[in-house]
């Protein structure tokens, strides 16, 4: 029998012992008994049958053609549902026209169904925000997509964790997927509705609150896993938000649904600014002033239980991970960079293709530092020394890894864990980390970070190139670090 025969054959035994094969009902240890079926035990319990992702941890290493052969093979076993692989998310304006983006137009999602999956993920766009009327008219002017629905496409293709393709998307893919656009530039904290006072709407808690309940009547009300996940003021908007959506779906009599979050990109620090500069726009305004105006100025709310923390009016703190994090009953994955674009970028560290200035160097340095302080007592969390900024809606999300765990094998482990921890005595998963946080401590020190362009060539650069080009001097380096400059160059390129 030839390598490939033997391959296939294995794929058809994996789909046919799959969920939902009727082939699983004998599936069992030598000398068990044979077990209930999942449609007897649930037509004796009278709840649904739970089906369960394939974990094809053992093949990781050739996942991408691996995965191909499955798809391949499930299409032409399953041509009727074939088609669902590649169906994009349709647009659906709210029913509930009085919940609104900024400029009054109706907010909205776009939802992806996956019948027969019982896990459905709500992703919360980003974007940054504004503060005032002056600055909000410029984003009016110059980003009216994230201010209104007037414009927004009919459709729109999912990508990274929100892809139908296998290989983009090696766990979620059969999910139900909904991505809600970010239209109320309030960190999804608002709740003031447009008025003759008001001239916008800022009402992006109450947009989530919206979607859920219409989301209701589509199945979720079936659902097992929920999993609130967003990027950059979408990743922030998690934090603000995941408690507050388990309770509303427990206060509508679906206690049977597990609630998480995944925040991307939206771990912020509330610290001092590299240069301080008068509070203008999103910019040039430091993030502990940007969020105190902007909270008054959008009416905003902050779960109560943050609140509690800090004296009244200074409820500006919830919008900092490591301040709302220790208050938080739901499980959050935190993804974030430790050199992250966004939070130099209102640290008044430009990057402009420049070598940096020493004290700039110093600067970004002990920002990693800081970060990865606040992210030690997260359980999972993925933090790879890269400078970049969002990373779980791009095409190359698969390809970060961290100690060797790749971002979707480490959410996929987080999601065993808490599986898992259900289970009494069931021991901590072994080989399956999920609290991966870099120790090498310059930006893009690890070898897999995103590819880094010169701004003015457009050619891509490595590490040394790059570090070089801020300015890195690796004689000086060396020497205070007791290496050899080669011995430093050596265990930069490797990452080490």
């Amino acid at each position: 029998m030839g390598r490939g025969t033997v391959q296939v054959l294995l794929l058809l035994g994996l789909l046919h012992w799959g969920p939902g094969g009727e082939g699983r009902k004998n599936w069992r240890r030598r000398g068990q008994q044979p077990a209930a079926t999942a449609r007897e035990r649930s037509e004796a319990t009278g709840q649904p049958v739970e089906s369960f992702p394939l974990d094809f941890t053992a093949v990781e290493g050739n996942m991408d053609s691996f995965m191909a052969q499955i798809k391949s093979l499930a299409q032409s076993l399953y041509p009727c549902s074939a088609q669902n692989l590649h169906h994009e998310l349709r647009l659906h304006l709210l029913l509930n026209s009085s919940v609104t983006c900024n400029d009054g137009s109706p907010a909205g999602y776009y939802l992806k169904e996956s019948k027969g999956s019982r896990r459905w993920l709500l992703f919360l766009e980003g974007g940054w925000y504004c503060f005032n009327r002056e600055n909000c008219d410029t984003r009016y002017d110059t980003m009216r997509r994230l201010m209104s629905s007037k414009e927004w496409p009919i459709t729109k293709t999912g990508t990274g964790i929100l892809s139908s393709q296998p290989e983009e998307n090696p766990h979620w893919w059969n999910a139900n997927m909904v991505f809600i656009p970010y239209c109320s530039s309030d960190v999804w904290s608002g709740a003031s509705s447009k008025s003759e006072k008001n001239e916008y709407a800022f009402m992006g808690a109450l947009i989530i609150q919206e979607v859920v309940k219409e989301l209701v009547g589509k199945g979720l009300s079936n659902a097992k896993v929920l999993l609130l996940a967003g990027s950059s003021a979408g990743g922030t908007g998690v934090l603000l938000n995941v408690d507050r959506v388990a309770e509303q779906l427990e206060e509508m009599g679906y206690q049977g649904i597990q609630v998480r979050g995944l925040a991307d990109s939206g771990w912020f620090l509330d610290n001092k600014q590299y240069r301080r500069t008068d509070c203008i726009d999103t910019i040039t305004c430091g993030p502990t002033e940007a969020i105190r105006r902007g909270i008054r100025y959008w009416n905003g709310i902050v779960p109560e239980r943050c609140k509690l923390q800090f004296k009244e009016g200074e409820e500006w703190n919830c919008f900092f991970g490591y301040k709302i994090y220790p208050t938080l009953r739901c499980p959050v994955f935190v993804v974030q960079w430790l050199f992250d674009e966004a939070q130099l970028t209102v640290d008044n560290v430009h990057l402009t293709g420049q070598p940096v200035q020493e004290g700039q160097w110093l600067y970004i340095q002990n920002l990693g530092r800081e970060l990865r302080n606040t992210l030690k007592d997260v359980t999972a969390s993925f933090a790879p020394a890269c400078l970049s900024h969002e990373i779980i809606t791009r095409n190359h999300w698969t390809d970060i890894q961290v100690k060797g765990t790749s971002l979707p094998r480490a959410l996929h482990c987080w999601d065993r864990s808490l599986h898992d921890s259900n289970k009494n005595g069931k021991a901590p998963l072994k080989g399956c980390p999920i609290h991966l946080i870099d120790s090498c401590p310059w930006p893009h020190c690890n070898p897999s970070c995103p590819t880094i362009r010169d701004q003015f060539t457009g050619q891509e650069m490595n590490v040394i190139q790059f570090l070089m080009h801020m300015g890195f001097d690796v004689q000086k380096m060396a020497q205070q670090q007791g290496l050899e400059p080669s011995k430093l160059l050596g265990m930069l390129s490797s990452g080490s």
